[in-house]
C-alpha cells in the first residue's frame, strides 16, 4: 500500500503545479504587433485578448482588409509568443509536453 501513498502524493503535486500554470496563464500578458508597430494587441497567457491599438495612420476606410490583415497578424505574433513563454515554462518544470486537461 506504500505505492498508493506515493502515487496521491504525485497527484497532488501535479494538480498543484497545474492550477499554479492556470493562474500564471491567467496573469501572463503579452504583446503582439504587425505591421512595424502599427497594430499592436495585448493578450493574457490563454490568448484571450485584452487590448488593442491601431495607430491612425493605418486606418484607411478605402482599404479595411489591410487592417484586418494587420490586427490579425498581430493576434497571430502574440499567440506565437504565449505558446513560446508557455514552451519555456513547462521546460522549466521538466515538462517536456503538456499537461492533459491544462491546455
Amino acid at each position: 500500500m506504500k505505492g498508493v501513498g506515493n502515487l496521491q502524493k504525485m497527484l497532488k503535486a501535479a494538480k498543484e503545479m497545474q492550477e499554479k500554470l492556470q493562474k500564471e496563464l491567467v496573469e501572463m500578458r503579452v504583446e503582439g504587433s504587425s505591421g512595424g508597430g502599427m497594430v499592436t494587441v495585448n493578450v493574457d497567457g490563454q490568448k484571450n485578448l485584452i487590448s488593442i491599438r491601431i495607430d491612425p495612420e493605418v486606418v484607411n476606410k478605402d482599404d479595411v482588409d489591410m487592417l484586418q490583415d494587420l490586427i490579425l497578424a498581430a493576434f497571430n505574433d502574440a499567440g506565437t509568443k504565449v505558446d513560446e513563454e508557455l514552451s519555456q515554462k513547462m521546460g522549466s518544470l521538466g515538462l517536456g509536453g503538456k499537461i492533459p486537461g491544462l491546455f
